[in-house]
Formats: structure tokens, sequence, C-alpha cells
């Protein structure tokens, strides 16, 4: 990852309360040729992901389709985990998606936007997120909704 991902990821990481632990376990991609064959790609990386997951976490995978959330009602879902004591895994998959397998053993499929980002990007947007869901729970003056 670029070096102002890192440190902005690190930025609102560090803003978060100690029981919001943010482990970040990054996947290589599978090397995409010049005739690459998508579907066997996107399966095998969902696979990676999938083992990469800690036991009895609550599986959510960010993707287009996945139902759009306001920063409030993904604030009060936040909250939820948190009251529940549940470890979280956010999966953001790679350039081609995810695979139906993958979506299929999601709790909870979450599109930030009908725009296309990329990687990066989604990754500091995500974490802020969360920080930005914490500041509410916490009435913290950083979300001004």
């Amino acid at each position: 990852m670029p070096a102002w991902v890192e440190q902005a990821c690190a930025d609102y990481k560090r803003r978060l309360p100690a029981e919001i632990c943010l482990n970040s376990i990054l996947l290589p991609l599978i090397k995409r040729g010049k005739n690459p064959d998508i579907k066997r790609i996107v399966r095998d990386e969902s696979r990676k992901l999938l083992a990469a997951v800690p036991p009895r976490s609550v599986l959510v995978v960010l993707d287009v389709q996945g139902q759009m959330l306001s920063t409030e009602n993904f604030s009060r879902r936040l909250d939820n985990w948190l009251q529940q004591g549940q470890d979280i895994a956010l999966i953001i998959g790679g350039p081609d998606g995810v695979s139906t397998e993958l979506l299929q053993q999601a709790r909870f499929k979450i599109s930030l936007s009908a725009l296309t980002f990329p990687h990066t990007l989604i990754r500091v947007m995500l974490v802020e997120q969360i920080y930005r869901a914490w500041s509410i729970i916490a009435n913290h003056p950083y979300h001004r909704g």
C-alpha cells in the first residue's frame, strides 16, 4: 500500500478507543496475465479471503450490490456489534470483486457508494467511517450531522 494510505489509516486507528481494535490483513492479488481467467482468479482470491477471516467473526463484505447505509445507520450497526462483543471481518475484495461463494457466506453486504473507487481509497474511507460511526456513538464532535 502507498505510504499515504498507511498514514491515513493509522491516523484514524490511533483516534479510536482501545475497545475498537482494527487489524488489517492484506492479501496479495493473483497476477493477471494477458488473457486472465477472471472467474478462477475471483474464486481463488475469495477463498484466500475467507481463509483469513478469524473464526466466529461476523463476515461483512463490501460489494457494489450491497446495502447502502447512512453513516448514522452504520453507527447503529457498529454499536450493536460492540454491545454484543462480536469480532467483525470487513472484506474489501480485489479489483474484479468477490465470488458468489463469499457473498453467500457474508452476514451483511454493504456498498459504500454507487461510484467506483480505487481499493486504496476505499480502505481509507472505510476506516474513516468506522471512526465517524464511533464518534456518533460516543457523542464526539467529529461528526456534526
